[in-house]
């Protein structure tokens, strides 16, 4: 199993690198894992609470379950992946049967800031945006996808996305093997990407 750990800041084009590869490819044997569905369960708080998380602190992932997972995955085994409800800021009863794949893409912001899962990676890319472009992503997307308000967005940017990148994801640039500037359609990192994949499911 090649396991890919795809990273970057909110807003960065991650999910858009992960499509690009995926749907070029059109494999069977290729699956994707979030970051997000590993958020921890915070049942035992109010939703007033929860809405209060930090979020984007390395503290705000189930980084133990991921871990096992991965492991589970690795010996050949199906996992119950969480289902993340971004309205109610808590995992839903749900859960989705993950099997195992020649090849498995991770993608989140803080995947490599987690030593034992940055190990389990046979590669890891990092996908670049300035942080205009980011902002601007984060804001369409939480308030058409997550029903958030404008203040709600930009309060929560300031006050915990800007610092958090700054202290525990933009550091861990250093960690990739491939880095994506996501400004413009960037061909030759996904042409790489995808020919050591291909070589892979061969």
């Amino acid at each position: 199993m090649l396991i890919i750990g795809i990273a970057g800041g909110t807003g960065s084009g991650k999910t858009t690198v992960v499509n690009q590869i995926i749907n070029e490819l059109q494999h069977d044997e290729v699956d994707v894992i979030s970051q997000d569905s590993y958020y921890q369960e915070t049942s035992h708080l109010t939703l007033e609470d929860r809405r209060k998380i930090n979020f984007d602190h390395p503290k705000s992932i189930d980084f133990d379950l991921l871990v096992e997972h991965l492991q589970i995955l690795k010996s050949g085994e199906s996992i119950e992946q969480p289902v993340y409800s971004f309205t109610e800021h808590n995992r839903t009863t749900e859960t989705i049967t993950t099997k195992p794949r020649k090849v498995m893409i991770v993608e989140g912001i803080l995947i490599f800031t987690h030593p034992e899962i940055r190990k389990m990676f046979d590669i890891k890319i990092f996908v670049h945006a300035d942080s205009d472009e980011r902002l601007m992503r984060r804001l369409k997307r939480d308030i058409s996808e997550r029903g958030r308000d404008l203040n709600e967005v930009v309060n929560r940017y300031k006050s915990t996305l800007k610092p958090m990148h700054q202290q525990f994801i933009e550091p861990t640039k250093e960690y990739a093997d491939i880095i994506i500037p996501n400004n413009r359609y960037n061909t030759v990192a996904i042409d790489i990407v995808q020919t050591i994949i291909k070589e892979k499911l061969v």
